[in-house]
């Protein structure tokens, strides 16, 4: 089953190029000795294309495209997205699947989800219907979006709502970042709080991770002695991919699962009111 990413605002859109760059460099890694056969290799990097990638049917030499549309309202940080997934050589965003504007939502929450969000809602429904059809199986939906900022809080919020709206039957995973509790910005728990209550009543689970623990796993845990925030979307990618990439079950040997969004809302969402998810981590 197909997953659909929607990258709002500048941190889902960061998060979600190195989430696809994470992908591909593991398709792409030489086997090693390990006791995995071939053939589960080949059905993992098959399974994992499909999920997160297709192939433009116009030519055979043409990179995968990343299944997900791009909403930020400012174009310098789509833009160098872009840029590096095709610099990659092994994968790029699809063409004409990106909302940007001249003008950001200054971490204002309303204004991203009462202004930007409203005219913006028509463009990203067709672009997000348009990586719909090219599906054969949709498994659902994942979007990327901070809680701190205004495009990524407010808009993030407003058009997970559309996204509800127009596609009532489909799963929807939200991966958001919880801002450092010292303060990005001085709205920022303002923010956080109503993008939280929307997205409760909107969403089928919620993954929080909070800067602060991210932080801490960079510099105890990986001894990162300057850390940026391409380190901490490095951990976030890595947590995030460790639920949604296909595996094997232990338990029933030669059986795949492939973690789809439906598959992860049936075991951890059994009551549909205990949606929101707390990473933590062990750290000194």
């Amino acid at each position: 089953m197909s997953i659909i990413t929607l990258q709002l605002g500048q941190c889902g859109n960061q998060i979600g190029g190195q989430m696809f760059q994470s992908l591909m460099d593991d398709v792409h890694m030489k086997p090693i000795n390990t006791m995995v056969p071939p053939n589960r290799n080949e059905e993992y990097i098959n399974d994992v294309l499909s999920t997160f990638f297709y192939q433009d049917g116009r030519s055979e030499n043409q990179l995968p495209r990343a299944r997900a549309v791009m909403v930020d309202m400012e174009p310098k940080v789509i833009a160098q997205t872009c840029m590096d997934a095709k610099k990659s050589g092994k994968w790029q965003y699809p063409e004409k699947q990106q909302l940007s504007q001249q003008r950001g939502s200054g971490n204002n929450w309303a204004h991203g989800f009462c202004i930007h969000g409203p005219k913006a809602k028509d463009q990203v429904i067709e672009m997000v219907q348009k990586e719909a059809e090219k599906c054969d199986n949709l498994g659902g939906f994942l979007s990327l979006m901070s809680l701190a900022g205004g495009t990524g809080s407010g808009v993030g919020a407003y058009i997970t709502e559309c996204l509800r709206d127009e596609f009532p039957h489909a799963f929807i995973l939200n991966q958001v970042v919880w801002p450092y509790n010292t303060g990005e910005v001085i709205v920022q728990n303002y923010n956080a709080i109503l993008t939280l209550s929307h997205l409760y009543r909107t969403v089928d689970a919620v993954i929080v991770m909070q800067n602060d623990h991210l932080h801490k796993i960079c510099s105890q845990l990986l001894n990162i002695k300057k850390i940026s925030f391409k380190d901490i979307n490095k951990v976030i990618c890595h947590k995030l991919l460790s639920i949604l990439s296909p595996g094997t079950l232990h338990k029933y040997p030669g059986f795949t699962c492939s973690n789809t969004i439906g598959e992860i809302m049936e075991h951890m969402v059994p009551i549909s009111d205990y949606k929101l998810f707390l990473f933590t981590f062990q750290v000194r």
